[in-house]
């Protein structure tokens, strides 16, 4: 008997191992399912609701996948054997409480219980997202789901341009872009969305051939119209996520408060002069609940329209930082990784190189909680 047979039955009689049924039983009590199978194995299908970590990858990112040792995680492979070592190395980083899935996937799909194959990325697509495919909390599933997602961007101006890029070249399936503007030469100093050759045309139009230009595969969806209360709540339907690049602070309510009532996160950003703001509104979280909004924040200025930089001017690369910003969190809500800026307003003065950070709490006598249950 080899060494790793030897080990194999040495870890068949100290881990415990359950049948795929039992392992449905205890997701619905709260205990995650680890697929370790590596990328390639998983083209052909995995568990519902199945956290994708493959074993080579445990040590460094498991921690952020689950940051409670004492859940039950129950590991998975194709058999049942690669899952018994897979279950060891939690057992070594501290986890208390790991069993296997006895038979893997083969067992599971045998037994009729819910699995899916992810959409399968082709040449083309697994040579341009290739740099997200090498990270282990994007990978393949991580990069078809940037691929199904849909995104609205308010505003194809200084903010919305470098957003609508860099979510493009991410890979974000489909960006809609709200804006009844025309391209003016005054724009060109930080709308990076257009050029010289686009004056005077609509800032629906320059931007998708911009973004498409950029990306071939990404659906542009154009909203040639200016945002209000009669139409944010059909413009909104549809998306994951709304990023909100206006400089109209009655825009900026309204988007708001469409986002509220579709139940959609809010991705927030300003800029003024060598200043810049970004955050997340209405953002729902299982344990915090629902995060401030934007009339939480900014309630005393209903009635103030507040100077922009048409009015005061703006550093034309702030926009890049703030709007960069902007689409890092929205990757990360679409993604579900690492810690969004809601309940967060990150302040940016370019002048001093300086980030400020301060914690928002929901206002209890916003009438947020109000339209979210609308």
């Amino acid at each position: 008997m080899s060494l790793k047979q030897q080990r194999l039955e040495i870890l068949r009689r100290e881990i415990t191992q359950i049948s795929p049924q039992a392992a449905v039983e205890n997701m619905q009590s709260g205990a995650a399912l680890l697929d370790v199978r590596e990328p390639g194995v998983r083209e052909q299908g995995s568990p519902d609701n199945a956290l994708q970590l493959s074993r080579n990858f445990l040590e460094l990112v498991i921690e952020t996948s689950l940051p409670d040792p004492s859940q039950l995680v129950m590991t998975l492979c194709d058999s049942g054997m690669s899952s018994l070592f897979a279950a060891d190395d939690l057992r070594r980083l501290g986890y208390t409480n790991v069993v296997s899935i006895e038979g893997g996937f083969s067992a599971w799909k045998a037994a009729g219980l819910p699995w899916s194959a992810p959409i399968a990325l082709n040449d083309e697509a697994r040579v341009r997202y290739s740099r997200h495919l090498q990270m282990a909390e994007i990978g393949e599933s991580g990069q078809v789901q940037l691929l199904a997602s849909k995104v609205l961007i308010l505003g194809a101006g200084g903010l919305g341009s470098p957003v609508a890029l860099y979510l493009a070249a991410a890979g974000v399936g489909t960006l809609g872009i709200v804006d009844n503007d025309i391209v003016e030469r005054s724009n060109l100093q930080r709308q990076i969305l257009h050029d010289d050759a686009a004056v005077g045309m609509p800032k629906t139009v320059s931007a998708r051939s911009r973004i498409h230009g950029i990306n071939p595969g990404i659906q542009v969806i154009t909203h040639a119209q200016r945002l209000t209360s009669e139409n944010a709540a059909a413009v909104v339907s549809g998306y994951d996520l709304v990023i909100d690049g206006s400089d109209n602070l009655e825009t900026r309510y309204c988007i708001n408060d469409a986002c509220l009532q579709a139940g959609l996160p809010l991705i927030y950003g300003a800029i003024f002069r060598f200043q810049g703001q970004v955050s997340i509104f209405n953002f729902q979280t299982a344990d915090a609940g629902l995060s401030a909004c934007y009339r939480c924040l900014f309630k005393a200025a209903e009635n103030v329209q507040p100077p922009t930089c048409s009015d005061a001017g703006v550093l034309g690369v702030l926009p890049g930082v703030i709007g960069t910003l902007q689409a890092t969190e929205a990757l990360k809500i679409l993604l579900k990784i690492g810690e969004p800026l809601a309940g967060r307003l990150l302040s940016y003065d370019a002048l001093e190189a300086s980030f400020k950070e301060i914690r928002l709490l929901p206002d209890p006598a916003c009438r947020c909680r109000e339209l979210n249950a609308l």
